[in-house]
């Protein structure tokens, strides 16, 4: 990043923003799984389809997400390798904090 241009920082900045948000997240933890239309999605996280289908929308706008028609559905799954790495990266290292967190705190205890 230490050459980027400001546009292509904007460009960066714009798909973290993508994944910032906790409803995306679940939607794409989903996609993970393999591909789903939006009632589908819709159904699993509780949200509406018109919600989803927005989130999807950005998502795809991002191309983190691929859209296929077929009759009257569409289907989405993930279309960007990078996506699924950075969130299990991500998540290991925050599940590696909480650990770390809880044995010091179980070890602040166990000093009392």
């Amino acid at each position: 990043m230490k050459d980027l241009p400001p546009q292509a920082l904007e460009q960066v900045a714009a798909y973290f923003q993508v994944l910032s948000e906790p409803t995306r997240l679940r939607i794409l933890n989903l996609l993970r799984t393999g591909e789903h239309n939006v009632g589908e999605l819709a159904l699993a996280c509780g949200y509406t389809a018109a919600n989803v289908s927005r989130h999807l929308s950005l998502m795809t706008k991002q191309g983190m997400v691929q859209r296929e028609s077929r009759g009257t559905s569409a289907y989405y799954r993930l279309s960007d390798p990078s996506v699924d790495a950075l969130c299990e990266l991500v998540c290991g290292t925050l599940a590696q904090r909480l650990e770390q967190a809880a044995a010091d705190s179980s070890a602040f205890r166990a000093a009392l």
